[in-house]
């Protein structure tokens, strides 16, 4: 009779302890749905972006602009309530745009005379970090290039004095415009340097994007400092495809006016937020975006919509009176366009506290319809983290979530070393590079209704890391 009555108690406690799950499962799927339902009907998020994007715009490091969307989002966090606010000190590059740049072209009739008829006016934008032209231009005849090993190849016989024409699109096969992105955007990057060790004059670069329209890309342009520095800018793919039929049987000169300039770097600032974790205050759950943009539009989907992302999971949180076991905090990161200052500083002093980020969670990929995250992390601790991570997934499938292995995001990726799990929110990323550095990612780009989307999923995630940790 004893053994049976242990027996039937043994099963009771075994049948208890396997129902644990389920039930912490349907708690977490309640509150998560809590969580859709205030962000999708009170969340503010799309409001602060109208006012980063419209009234504040373009927030160039270094830029007044900049300045003032620090105070902006210093502001929103103290009306919050959050537990500590600061500003954390970075160092900035400072680069002008200036005056409007002009690129024409022109081209030999049949009679061998140059003609206005036969001159165009290209749209245009200086990269960023690059020189001017100076007040006289540059001149020169246009070559045409897919990559840069041609150019190593050409050499300084064919391209001396020329004006190089970087023309390899992103690759339309490519479901992944991010990775389309990757394969293309090296020519815009390192191309002016690549192209002056062998004596050209200038650059001009097919914009980032697989969108075939007048728009043009600006974006960073990076200097080998042993080499000269010479002008660089990008043109639309309009007037790219049009200049690379035209260059199939004419020979083209192009003149370029541009004022860019470099100054003296400057101090700009992090900005910082967080809710002290209640049972595990030491550690910590990273959200964030950054806060500077590209000077010609708006940075709305890039990264205005990242900000508010992290600004509206602690909205929500507070907003549902929720008390985090861990301490979370939301990070504005500045100069992650123009040299990741805010993502070293922040990583170089957190290191220095001895700090320890259990999780950190990016969202710099616009604010379209969430598809999922991805993750990546030290190899001695990723499988452990990966195992709990991927467990969250029958929560998010409801939603249309995938949770998998992956990229994280430029400015946390410093935080590696700390050995946390490093996670980038994953949106639609079918026309995000339609707007990606240009005049027209404003607010009218963004839906509202897919921005409060994203900014459910990455409370909801917080929230799940924050209740089970993970191991």
């Amino acid at each position: 009779m004893i053994k049976i009555m242990i027996r039937v108690l043994l099963y009771i406690l075994l049948g208890l302890f396997m129902s644990v799950p389920a039930v912490a499962q349907d708690e977490d799927a309640f509150f998560i749905k809590k969580i859709y339902n205030s962000t999708l009907e009170k969340g503010k998020c799309y409001k602060m972006l109208h006012h980063l994007s419209e009234e504040i715009g373009g927030r160039l490091a270094g830029s007044q602009n900049a300045t003032t969307a620090v105070e902006y989002t210093y502001d929103l966090m103290v009306e919050m309530g959050m537990d500590s606010v600061w500003k954390q000190e970075c160092e900035v590059p400072v680069w002008i745009r200036g005056e409007k740049e002009e690129v024409i072209i022109q081209w030999k009739s049949t009679n061998k005379v140059l003609s206005s008829k036969n001159s165009q006016r290209l749209n245009a934008l200086a990269l960023g970090n690059t020189i001017g032209t100076g007040l006289n231009g540059v001149n020169g005849e246009i070559i045409e290039v897919y990559d840069l090993d041609t150019l190593d190849k050409m050499g300084n016989d064919l391209l001396k004095d020329k004006i190089v024409f970087f023309n390899r699109p992103m690759d339309p096969s490519q479901i992944s415009t991010f990775s389309a992105y990757g394969g293309a955007v090296d020519q815009r990057v390192y191309g002016a340097s690549k192209a002056a060790k062998y004596g050209a004059r200038a650059v001009l670069v097919r914009s980032m994007t697989l969108a075939q329209d007048d728009n043009p890309h600006t974006g960073v342009c990076v200097y080998d400092e042993t080499l000269p520095k010479i002008p660089a800018l990008a043109i639309s793919t309009n007037d790219a495809n049009q200049l690379s039929e035209l260059l199939k049987t004419q020979n083209v000169d192009v003149s370029i006016k541009s004022n860019s300039k470099n100054l003296p770097p400057a101090t700009s600032y992090n900005v910082i937020g967080e809710i002290k974790g209640t049972t595990y205050p030491d550690e910590i759950i990273l959200v964030g975006g950054h806060l500077d943009s590209w000077d010609v539009g708006g940075g709305a989907h890039d990264d205005g919509a990242g900000c508010v992302h992290s600004l509206e999971v602690i909205h929500i949180l507070k907003m549902l009176n929720y008390k985090p076991k861990r301490t979370i905090r939301c990070v504005m990161f500045m100069n992650e366009e123009n040299g990741l200052g805010g993502g070293k500083a922040y990583a170089n002093e957190s290191n220095l506290k001895g700090e320890f980020h259990l999780a950190a969670i990016e969202s710099d990929a616009g604010g379209f319809t969430p598809r999922g995250f991805t993750c990546t992390a030290e190899d001695e601790v990723f499988k452990d983290h990966f195992l709990k991570f991927t467990s969250f997934g029958d929560l998010f499938s409801p939603y249309n979530m995938y949770l998998k292995q992956g990229g994280a995001g430029a400015d946390i990726n410093p935080l590696k070393s700390q050995k946390g799990l490093l996670i980038g929110f994953r949106p639609d990323s079918q026309r995000y590079f339609d707007y990606h550095h240009t005049a027209i990612d404003r607010i009218d780009a963004v839906n509202e209704r897919e921005l409060k989307m994203g900014a459910a999923a990455i409370t909801s995630l917080v929230y799940l890391i924050d209740q089970h940790g993970l191991k």
